[in-house]
């Protein structure tokens, strides 16, 4: 799929911006919306102030994205201080009985209730250790308390521990190497409305490259647009399926041309659909692609919840 099509001011799009300390996730937001002229952004898991890193920023209708980058996975390289010494074997120990479902409780200056929660650390790779500066990639599941897992592991070496410092190196599947600063987007700006507008394409994504992890369905043409009007998609409007999926999984659909037409949940597993056959398969829920875009396929208004 090509995901660097050429992008105009005001079309939707995805912005990875590597995030600075000191302003919070809402300021640089606000301030791609102004260097972009759009109102319209919103950006996808939340970093503290002094926190640096990747950030999503939705541009557009892209902001229905929401739910689908918020969920992702996300990697931290992170700086712990001990208040005591301990060794490197002693702290691999540790991280290795940190890896996998643990318990957390969100840290007192956390904006969100300090309810016990469950998550996941999938890998905690110790990189370095220097005295009591632990240095650490950590690859948990969205809504990991890196402030917590330092003060929880600090107290399980026995000596206690603060996080130091803490930077977001991936986000989903967009990582600190497909971000640009404030600065390299704010020159693109100024280039793009002088009529130089490669620097603008290279730095923002299309809806679809925010999808590529998901299974994809691909519909007929004449399917497309019943689809933008709300109607749930049948086998008939079906071309091929790429990746499996099971009944309730959200899935991508998507034109021949590799559009994005909409988010939908898997009404049936793709084991048991046959694409061209007979039966419900997808129930769209967010609708990216506006109606009009492709010629009608029906010839009578369907319901809502119709099927194509």
């Amino acid at each position: 799929m090509n995901v660097h099509r050429g992008w105009d001011f005001g079309d939707p799009g995805i912005l990875v911006v590597d995030k600075p300390r000191g302003p919070s996730s809402h300021q640089v937001t606000a301030w791609v919306g102004e260097i972009l002229g759009t109102s319209h952004v919103g950006h996808s898991g939340t970093l503290d102030p002094m926190v640096s890193g990747v950030l999503v920023v939705m541009l557009g209708n892209a902001v229905r994205l929401a739910p689908l980058l918020l969920q992702e996975e996300k990697e931290y390289i992170c700086l712990a201080r001990l208040h005591g010494d301990a060794s490197r074997e002693e702290i691999a120990r540790v991280a290795g009985e940190f890896t996998g479902r643990v318990y957390q409780r969100p840290p007192v200056r956390s904006a969100v209730a300090r309810s016990l929660r469950i998550r996941t650390i999938y890998e905690l790779e110790i990189l370095d250790v220097e005295g009591r500066l632990v240095l650490m990639r950590v690859r948990c599941d969205a809504g990991t308390y890196l402030r917590s897992l330092c003060h929880d592991m600090g107290l399980a070496l026995g000596t206690g521990g603060q996080m130091q410092e803490l930077r977001r190196s991936r986000s989903g599947q967009f990582s600190v190497d497909d971000a640009c600063t404030l600065q390299d987007l704010k020159d693109a700006a100024v280039l793009a409305r002088e009529g130089a507008i490669s620097g603008l394409r290279k730095f923002i994504r299309p809806v679809e490259a925010a999808v590529l992890p998901l299974p994809r369905v691909i519909v007929r043409d004449t399917a497309v647009d019943a689809i933008c009007h709300g109607a749930s998609l049948a086998c008939p409007g079906i071309l091929s399926f790429e990746g499996g999926f099971r009944k309730g999984e959200m899935v991508a659909v998507m034109t021949i041309k590799e559009e994005l037409v909409c988010l939908g949940q898997a009404l049936v597993s793709s084991k048991v659909c046959q694409p061209g056959g007979n039966g419900l398969v997808v129930a769209s829920r967010t609708v990216f692609m506006k109606p009009g875009t492709y010629p009608r396929g029906w010839t009578s208004h369907p319901p809502q919840s119709g099927p194509v």
